[in-house]
C-alpha cells in the first residue's frame, strides 16, 4: 500500500517488488553520513595558486544555507555550494568563494567545520558536482537487507525533501504563484498544517488563519520559521500578498516553482510505470541523456539514459509520454504556458528533462548498513523508500 504522503507528492508505485525490511534511518545525524563527488577533471584544476578559493564544508544538525549564512557572519567571508544538503546528516561537501579576496583559515563551530583545500581559476559551479556518497544505517528494521537486488531498476522520483518532508507544502504553493493566486499561496506559507509538525507550529499556524492576528502573534512565531517571519512583515508593512510574495529570497520562490514541477514529474513517471512503459530502456524516438549529462535522440548502441519531460512553459511534447504528462496537466487544470508568469518573471521556468531511472553505482550492504553512489539530482530516500517499504515515511525518518 503506498503511504497518503508518497500520493501528496505524486508517488504512486513502488518500483521493486522488494517486501522491504522496515526500520528507521536517521535515529542519529551520525547514521546518515553523506559525501560530494565532484568530477576528476574538477578535482585536478584544484591547486595552490592563488585565485578562488575551494573549501570542504563538513557538517551535522544544520542545512547548507545556514551554515554559510553563519560563516559569513562571523568570518566576513561569503561562500557559494555546489548543492544543498540538509540537517538531519553528517554531510561532507564543496564551497567555494565567488571572488579572489581573502581567504581564511581553517574554521570550526560547535556544528560544522571548513578547511581549505586550494584554489581554482574559475570558481566552481553544480556543474562541477556529478553525484554524491551515501553511508546510511536503518535501524529497528528486520533481516533481508542483503536480498534487496533491484537496485538498477528504481525510478528517479523526486524525494521527500523536495516537498518540505514532514509538511509537504512547497509543490502547493508553486502552483499557487504559478495560478497567480498570491493570497493562497501566502495562506499555504502561514498556514499549512500537517500532522507530522509540532503541536506548537501547528497552533501558531492555526491563529494565523486569521489576517487580523498578522500583527498581535508576529512575535510568537519561531525564529526559524524565517519564512513566514518575513512574509508575515510584509503584510502587515503593506497587506499587498504580492510583495509578501516577493518578500521571499528569489531562490526559494523559483525552489516553489520547481517543486510543483517535480509533483507532475512525479505523477507522471507513476502514470507510465502503471501503464507498462519501459522506463529502464530507451527505445527509438525517445529523448536521453549520454554519459556526459548531454540531452539528445536515442541513438541505437550509444550509451543513454532515457530522460522525461520536465514540464514548463517550452514542454516538448514528442515522447511517448505525452499522454501520462497531459491527463495530469488536465487533472491539475495547468497549462505549459502558465509556467510563464507575466506578473512574477524572474520565477518562470521553461522546463527541461530528466532522467528516468536512478543511477547507482558502488551499492554494497553488510548488516544494517547501506553504501551507494546516485548521480546529481537523485535521492537517497527514493532508493531506501524501495528497501524499507516504510509505511510512514515522515515517522521512519525520511
Amino acid at each position: 500500500m503506498i503511504p497518503d504522503i508518497d500520493s501528496q507528492i505524486g508517488i504512486l508505485v513502488y518500483s521493486a517488488n522488494f517486501d522491504g525490511i522496515g526500520g528507521k534511518i536517521r535515529d542519529s545525524p551520525e547514521d546518515f553520513e553523506v559525501s560530494e563527488i565532484i568530477s576528476a577533471k574538477s578535482l585536478k584544476v584544484i591547486s595552490n595558486d592563488n585565485g578562488y578559493a575551494v573549501y570542504k564544508l563538513r557538517k551535522k544538525r544544520i542545512d547548507t544555507n545556514h551554515a554559510l549564512s553563519d560563516l559569513f557572519r562571523k568570518r566576513g567571508i561569503r561562500l557559494k555550494s555546489l548543492g544543498l544538503k540538509d540537517a538531519s546528516a553528517v554531510t561532507e561537501q564543496y564551497v567555494c568563494s565567488g571572488n579572489k579576496g581573502r581567504a581564511i583559515d581553517d574554521y570550526s563551530s560547535e556544528k560544522y567545520s571548513v578547511r581549505k583545500i586550494g584554489y581554482v581559476k574559475k570558481p566552481l559551479t553544480k556543474k562541477d558536482m556529478i553525484g554524491n556518497h551515501f553511508k546510511i544505517k536503518i535501524t529497528n528494521c528486520s533481516d533481508g537487507l542483503s536480498d534487496f537486488t533491484e537496485y538498477e531498476k528504481i525510478l528517479n522520483f523526486y524525494g521527500y525533501q523536495r516537498f518540505g518532508s514532514k509538511r509537504a507544502v512547497t509543490h502547493l504553493i508553486g502552483k499557487a504563484i504559478l495560478q497567480k493566486n498570491f493570497k493562497k499561496a501566502v495562506d499555504l506559507i502561514l498556514c499549512f498544517t500537517s500532522n507530522h509538525d509540532s503541536e506548537e507550529n501547528n497552533e501558531i499556524r492555526e491563529k494565523l488563519q486569521d489576517k487580523e492576528n498578522y500583527a498581535k502573534y508576529f512575535d510568537l512565531v519561531p525564529k526559524q520559521m524565517d519564512i513566514e517571519r518575513m512574509v508575515l512583515k510584509e503584510m502587515i508593512a503593506t497587506d499587498d500578498y504580492s510583495k509578501a510574495i516577493r518578500s521571499i529570497p528569489l531562490s526559494l520562490r523559483r525552489f516553489y516553482i520547481q517543486a510543483y514541477q517535480s509533483f507532475i514529474f512525479n505523477k507522471s513517471l507513476s502514470l507510465a510505470f502503471e501503464d507498462g512503459e519501459n522506463l529502464f530502456e530507451a527505445q527509438q524516438g525517445d529523448v536521453c541523456f549520454d554519459f556526459n549529462g548531454i540531452i539528445g535522440k536515442y541513438v541505437k548502441g550509444m550509451d543513454q539514459n532515457l530522460a522525461l519531460p520536465f514540464v514548463g512553459y517550452s514542454y516538448y511534447k514528442k515522447t511517448r509520454f505525452d499522454y501520462q504528462i497531459s491527463k495530469v496537466l488536465d487533472q491539475e487544470e495547468i497549462t505549459p504556458k502558465d509556467f510563464y508568469i507575466k506578473e512574477m518573471q524572474e520565477v518562470s521556468s521553461e522546463g527541461g528533462f530528466r532522467q528516468a531511472a536512478i543511477q547507482v553505482s558502488d551499492y554494497s550492504s553488510h548488516d544494517n548498513t547501506v553504501e551507494f553512489s546516485l548521480s546529481r539530482g537523485s535521492f537517497a530516500t527514493i532508493l531506501l523508500r524501495e528497501i524499507m517499504k516504510p509505511k510512514d515515511p515522515i515517522l521512519a525518518g525520511f
